[in-house]
């Protein structure tokens, strides 16, 4: 089983949303940990090779954006709540900056 690796601030973001979505958010990282993909995800390839986003939607829309291709952990990029049907720019642009610290990480 793969562990899991919050980059930036995404367990804060995590850690604050509503109890339902905490909940669901852990189910579906489990999933991940023990080799299954998420019940609704899609990939990002506008962050980066390999990562994507898990959908979840109750009473509002959240996202956990990860990466789960290397081989010592699973790493979250970033979290957050969607407010409309675009994902904003400023939420890309974080979780693109963590996966470029994270592999100038990993690569050293």
């Amino acid at each position: 089983m793969k562990p899991i690796e919050f980059c930036g601030r995404s367990l804060e973001v995590v850690r604050q949303f509503p109890a339902t979505i905490k909940r669901e958010s852990g189910y579906q990282l489990d999933r991940l940990q023990h080799g299954f993909d998420p019940q609704d995800w899609k990939p990002m390839t506008s962050i980066g090779a390999g990562v994507r986003e898990i959908r979840i939607q109750d009473h509002g829309q959240y996202r956990i954006i990860y990466v789960a291709k290397f081989s010592d952990s699973i790493y979250v990029l970033h979290a957050l709540q969607k407010k409309t049907q675009k994902t904003r720019k400023t939420d890309i642009d974080t979780a693109r900056h963590e996966y470029e610290a994270l592999k100038r990480k990993l690569l050293k």
